[in-house]
């Protein structure tokens, strides 16, 4: 998987992660955890982190960057929601991007490219869970068709304080 797209004055190539993203993709992951209301990880993740993550993945699943110019400014993830074969079209995504790449674009473009990768996948319901505090991913979510279905009430402690997670669906057209 390899797209390339003209966002804002920066070509982005949108990929499949490669070993030499990992640092990157750790970097962008830890100053989410660093800022702290985007993630309930806590603890910092190495390059050896994410390797063994990709080293798991299912062939339905996948790592992919958001690479500009020379330097990896975002990342989405597609895992299976479960292994359970009655859950097999449904995936759950993420998507995590440098501070310094927010509010250009970039997020949309790899949210597209990654929405495109799951229907290539063939799943039908794609699941995120987002912190409540978290407005600015439930509206991106939003933007691409995610509806709100629940919050999960104090299911997160973080920082000596219970955090409620939003769960948004999305499902898929068919055609």
């Amino acid at each position: 998987m390899s797209k390339i797209i003209q966002a804002d004055t920066v070509v982005l190539n949108i990929r499949s992660a490669q070993p030499q993203d990992y640092a990157a993709i750790a970097s962008i992951y830890n100053e989410a955890i660093v800022h702290g209301g985007i993630t309930m990880d806590g603890q910092p993740q190495t390059v050896q982190d994410i390797q063994a993550i990709v080293q798991k993945m299912h062939p339905r699943e996948a790592l992919i960057v958001a690479d500009a110019g020379s330097s990896v400014i975002g990342w989405s993830i597609i895992k299976r929601y479960s292994d359970r074969i009655g859950y097999q079209f449904c995936c759950e995504t993420s998507t995590y991007l440098s501070f310094s790449a927010t509010g250009k674009g970039y997020g949309s473009e790899l949210q597209k490219a990654l929405m495109a990768k799951v229907k290539d996948y063939g799943y039908h319901h794609i699941v995120a869970k987002i912190l409540a505090a978290n407005q600015g991913s439930i509206r991106f979510h939003q933007r691409y068709g995610f509806d709100i279905v629940g919050i999960q009430k104090e299911i997160g402690f973080m920082n000596d304080t219970w955090h409620d997670v939003v769960i948004m669906q999305c499902i898929l057209s068919s055609s």
